[in-house]
């Protein structure tokens, strides 16, 4: 049966890397399964594949978007699925890797048939947002859907506004299209997550962050200020620059507060794939381990 690899784990773990080697011993594309990486403006600090990596394999989903474009997990799912489709016809396996929750359990699990948004209510609630403020907005999502307020992160206006929105547009509740059913997939799944001792973790993610200070980010970050309001740049990195550029702080602090919100990511990534049962965890240095435990389940999908 055909085989999805989905290499997953928090952000600096090392996916970059390892899904190279596999994809390389497996012929394989690499499916890129990371929410800001798809925009083209903004590889320094997404920490995208260098074009060195992305001529060593081939990669879908990266630099393919500008920041105005939008993009869901409901359309990262449909474009995968297409693709999965055209591939497994000469594939057996085919890699995919990433950090994104949501990117990842769309295309492994479904997600709910909610509605797509139309522009004159995605502009309606903008603006409204801009007049009117967060906190309007989380009273009305109590008094619209109580059972979605209950459990949504109020400080969050990109869920509270995408609530909101399929409330207006449907006429029915945001939490009565989370019905959360698995679909079913035509092909085989198997997911290897990469982990890190605590220490060693954090230790990569500042160093990285100090790479991506060399690399240019202050001044792709000025490049992009403009764009700031969009969706594409609300993300650890670009927040915390912005305050450096506009006076707020000195590079210092913000350079500091990079490195702690990724850390805080890091952490957020991990509680959400633990409670993933069908996720085997290794440290990503383990090669052989996990190169057996590869071929073994893939003999046994054969079988």
């Amino acid at each position: 049966m055909k085989t999805l690899l989905v290499i997953l784990g928090p952000t600096a773990v090392g996916k970059t890397e390892f899904s190279l080697k596999m994809a390389e011993l497996f012929s394989s594309p690499i499916l890129n399964a990371d929410s800001r990486q798809v925009y083209r403006d903004i590889p320094i600090g997404t920490a995208a594949p260098t074009e060195m990596e992305l001529q060593r394999v081939k990669h879908y989903f990266v630099g393919t978007l500008s920041l105005e474009d939008y993009y869901s997990a409901a359309q990262y799912e449909t474009d995968t699925l297409n693709l999965l489709h055209e591939l497994f016809r000469n594939k057996d396996v085919v890699v995919m890797s990433g950090g994104s929750m949501l990117y990842i359990d769309a295309v492994c699990r479904g997600i709910d048939d909610i509605p797509t948004i139309d522009d004159t209510t995605r502009l309606w609630m903008r603006e409204r947002y801009e007049r009117e403020g967060l906190e309007r907005l989380v009273e009305e999502l109590r008094l619209l859907d109580p059972e979605y307020y209950a459990i949504c992160d109020h400080k969050n206006p990109k869920r509270v506004i995408h609530a909101l929105e399929i409330c207006h547009m449907s006429g029915r509740t945001y939490t009565s299209f989370r019905v959360g059913n698995i679909k079913q997939r035509p092909f085989n799944i198997l997911k290897i997550g990469l982990e890190r001792e605590r220490a060693d973790l954090f230790g990569r993610i500042n160093s990285r962050v100090d790479d991506m200070v060399t690399k240019g980010l202050i001044e792709e970050a000025r490049r992009v200020s403009s764009y700031r309001h969009l969706n594409a740049l609300n993300t650890v990195g670009f927040k915390e620059m912005f305050n450096y550029l506009d006076g707020n702080w000195n590079l210092d602090f913000a350079l500091d507060k990079i490195r702690r919100n990724t850390r805080v990511y890091a952490k957020k990534q991990m509680t959400w794939f633990k409670k993933d049962a069908s996720i085997h965890w290794f440290c990503p240095t383990d090669l052989n381990a996990i190169r057996y435990f590869i071929d073994k389940q893939l003999a046994d999908c054969g079988k």
